[in-house]
């Protein structure tokens, strides 16, 4: 099968956490010996300041460490879709693309006909923006892949969409594994983006206030902090790390003793059931977790035995402190969220489902083209 991907990036994950699923899914496609093309724009913001910061080092490295990963960069503005999905089984377009390219790969489909176009919605812009989901026009897909129910739901409530399936995100398991051999050097990892405002008061409850009291030997790694978030690290005595590539945090995280998960405000209120792919990641590494507040409204996981839970932050400083003295529990709750990883939520899974979807469009398509025959004679 050939497969054509249109995302933001697959090289930079500046920013950028949709980077990391997409990677791991055009891996395992490619395993299975499916052809798959990517394209992403060649101004695209995350790799603009990936570059712009670290000079074109990290590209470097990226395809150092996956060769068989490319992207086609192009230039917006003249850059031709229709060359580009001719001779396409399935198209699968990313949110965090132009709405002119959105809608022109549509006509596309339109004029050329033979693929199964697909649209994939991984962030929380349906609920926190949207008039900007509902400006792009998907009338001529087969329908939505949303990464949560709650995404689902909201598309099929305004009419945004024909069809819409649930596509979790997950861990690429054949980066995000435990890394036994490496010492432990400090108590506490968190790796996550500062996010407009979007967690600030959270982030003091249930990371910097929590780490302070106890006096834990902390790391954060992440971007766009800006000076009042450095400073409050700072008070809190944790160290910045800035920017780390996706692929180097399975050794970052093997080097802790825990990690917390402290979602941004609309995935714990509006979104309920659509955890971020870094709680996927942290499981598959075996790293104990404990997460502040979100409601596993889909089922995913078994909150108390995969990850502790967190209702405020006293809470979290007695999870925090159970799991770093208590090296039983600590290692009981890393192994059962791995096993949960392992037998549900990595990307080979993502492609099963994938490749269901696909099945299912063939044949809705070959049913309604016989009916139209029927019809005919």
């Amino acid at each position: 099968m050939r497969v054509v991907l249109f995302c933001h990036s697959l090289v930079s994950d500046w920013n950028h956490g949709n980077a990391h699923f997409l990677r791991g899914v055009a891996s395992e496609l490619l395993a299975r010996g499916h052809e798959i093309t990517v394209y992403e724009p060649a101004d695209g913001w995350s790799r603009a300041n990936l570059i712009a910061e670290y000079g074109e080092a990290p590209v470097e490295r990226f395809q150092a460490k996956f060769p068989h990963l490319r992207s086609e960069t192009y230039n917006p503005a003249d850059f031709e879709p229709e060359r580009a999905v001719e001779g396409a089984d399935l198209v699968i377009v990313h949110e965090w693309n132009d709405h002119d390219l959105v809608r022109r790969i549509g006509e596309a489909r339109k004029r050329l006909g033979g693929f199964r176009l697909l649209f994939h919605d991984t962030h929380h812009r349906s609920v926190t923006a949207p008039e900007q989901m509902a400006a792009y026009d998907l009338s001529e897909y087969d329908g939505v892949l949303a990464f949560g129910a709650a995404v689902r739901d909201v598309y099929l409530r305004y009419g945004w969409a024909k069809r819409v399936w649930v596509w979790h995100e997950a861990a690429d398991a054949r980066v995000f594994r435990p890394r036994p051999g490496l010492p432990k050097e400090r108590d506490l990892i968190w790796i996550g983006n500062w996010g407009d405002d979007e967690r600030t008061a959270e982030l003091d409850e249930f990371l910097f206030g929590p780490v302070r009291d106890l006096k834990l030997n902390a790391l954060v790694h992440g971007v766009r902090y800006p000076a009042e978030a450095l400073d409050a690290l700072a008070r809190a005595g944790i160290a910045f790390g800035g920017w780390i590539a996706n692929y180097e945090a399975p050794q970052a995280l093997a080097r802790s003793r825990v990690t917390v998960h402290v979602p941004r405000r609309p995935y714990a209120i509006s979104l309920a059931g659509v955890p971020t792919i870094r709680v996927f990641e942290a499981l598959a590494c075996g790293i104990p977790l404990v997460c502040a507040p979100w409601d596993d409204a889909e089922g995913l996981f078994t909150p108390g035995q995969d990850y502790l839970c967190a209702r405020n932050g006293g809470e979290m400083r007695e999870c925090l402190r159970t799991l770093l003295n208590d090296a039983e529990l600590a290692e009981s709750t890393a192994a059962h969220g791995r096993r949960t990883i392992l037998s549900r939520h990595t990307c080979r899974h993502r492609v099963d489902e994938l490749l269901s979807i696909y099945g299912e469009m063939k044949g809705a398509r070959a049913a309604n083209e016989n009916a139209a025959l029927a019809l005919a004679n």
